[in-house]
């Protein structure tokens, strides 16, 4: 049997997945189950574990790798797990030799279970170019950068992915001609902290330089999409993309995580509330029929009502059409488990009101396109999505095209034809 991939977590993620599938194929692996783990909220790092014990159940004689950020800062803990045959580090999953040296390990019956790399060491970022992904999804992720300079007080990730570097952008504009070129139509660009792009390359180019090479010299790309960004590091070229191109996507989605100035300086941001309006209300003066999406922490220690209804009235004074909602979770070794904690209760009492806002303003923007034409990219035998992310229920088209639609009305979930 072959390598089976399980990914949790962010959309590099995703783009790793495929990368881990090759070199670990290429290694000679078989009948194994690799978890590409998520260290964001302890949430997260459960989901991990019971996929773990329930695959090991279905499967008694897979061998299952665990890798991931998870992986790398509780390499431990996994590997206390009888049901785990192997830890794999962030860095050491993107190398053939950890791979190579897995099934060694395997058909050596050797005790030592990690393989986990200092990260903190790492300073370069390898191109990785994949000729196509494994299951022909019309829409797919180029990694252009990994890990992060900044420590804000509530995440793991730096100590998961350690410093930011970027892959030079030549690379990127090759691996993004690629995909293109195998039919992919949609493009998107990830990272940990995407706008951070290029500052340890020569000449410390941007994501909107990135941007702008991409669309220059890939005419037969049809969508580009820019995942999560940190707003207040968005460069007047990646502006003038949003404004200028059309086949760059009206759609960001921002790293906001708080509308109370107190908690954004408690969280170690480098952004104000009004930074959050102001930008958004520059981008919609470039480019009218943009929607954005926003990441939201509910219950950072020390927020008060007050505090979080400052987060509330957000979604509306920014005009957030897709909420990520998440619950605050105290990450070992990180300033903010050091705070005075909300109570859990209270916490997921936020977080489903904060949901609940995004439900209503998501349904409120559904009705508004009715009647509009889309170009819908068709994602499935059911569903495709618009240009600004807008899922589109749909029948009898054919998988990876971009069908122009009328839109007829809304289920309150899906836009309907």
């Amino acid at each position: 049997m072959a390598v089976d991939i399980v990914t949790f977590g962010c959309r590099l993620n995703a783009f790793e997945a495929e990368v881990i599938r090759g070199k670990a194929e290429a290694a000679g692996l078989s009948d194994t189950i690799v978890i590409n783990s998520c260290a964001v909220t302890n949430e997260a790092v459960a989901q991990a574990r019971q996929s773990i014990r329930k695959l090991k159940r279905e499967r008694p004689e897979a061998r299952i790798v665990v890798t991931g950020c998870a992986a790398q800062t509780q390499a431990a803990m996994f590997a206390d797990m009888a049901e785990v045959d192997r830890v794999v580090g962030n860095d050491d999953k993107m190398r053939s030799e950890a791979w190579r040296k897995a099934r060694d390990a395997f058909d050596l019956g050797a005790g030592e279970k990690i393989a986990v790399s200092d990260i903190m060491a790492v300073k370069e970022m390898a191109p990785h170019l994949l000729d196509g992904y494994a299951n022909g999804l019309p829409r797919v992720f180029v990694q252009v950068q990994n890990g992060c300079d900044h420590r804000c007080t509530f995440c793991i990730i730096p100590f998961g992915r350690g410093n930011s570097r970027s892959v030079p952008m030549g690379a990127v504009v090759d691996q993004v001609r690629t995909l293109a070129e195998r039919g992919h139509a949609e493009i998107v660009l990830t990272g940990v902290d995407l706008t951070s792009y290029g500052t340890d390359l020569p000449g410390a180019p941007k994501l909107g330089m990135l941007t702008k090479q991409i669309l220059r010299h890939v005419p037969e790309l049809k969508r580009l999409r820019i995942s999560s960004i940190d707003s207040i590091e968005a460069d007047d070229d990646l502006l003038d993309a949003i404004a200028e191109d059309a086949r760059l996507m009206p759609h960001l989605h921002l790293s906001l995580q708080s509308g109370d100035d107190m908690i954004l300086k408690r969280m170690k941001r480098r952004h104000s509330r009004n930074d959050a309006i102001a930008f958004c209300e520059q981008v919609r003066r470039l480019r009218t029929d943009v929607l954005f999406g926003a990441d939201i922490i509910a219950g950072f220690p020390t927020e008060t009502e007050d505090m979080f209804s400052r987060s509330l009235d957000l979604v509306e004074e920014c005009g957030l059409t897709f909420l990520h909602v998440f619950p605050y979770s105290p990450r070992p070794g990180t300033p903010a488990a050091r705070m005075p904690q909300v109570a859990g209760p209270e916490i997921k009492a936020r977080a489903k009101r904060l949901r609940a806002a995004g439900e209503a303003t998501l349904r409120q923007r559904l009705q508004a396109e009715i009647g509009a034409t889309r170009e819908v990219l068709i994602e499935s035998a059911e569903q495709g999505r618009t240009e600004h992310y807008l899922p589109v229920a749909i029948a009898g088209e054919q998988v990876g095209s971009i069908v122009r639609l009328k839109i007829a009305g809304s289920d309150g979930e899906r836009l309907t034809t």
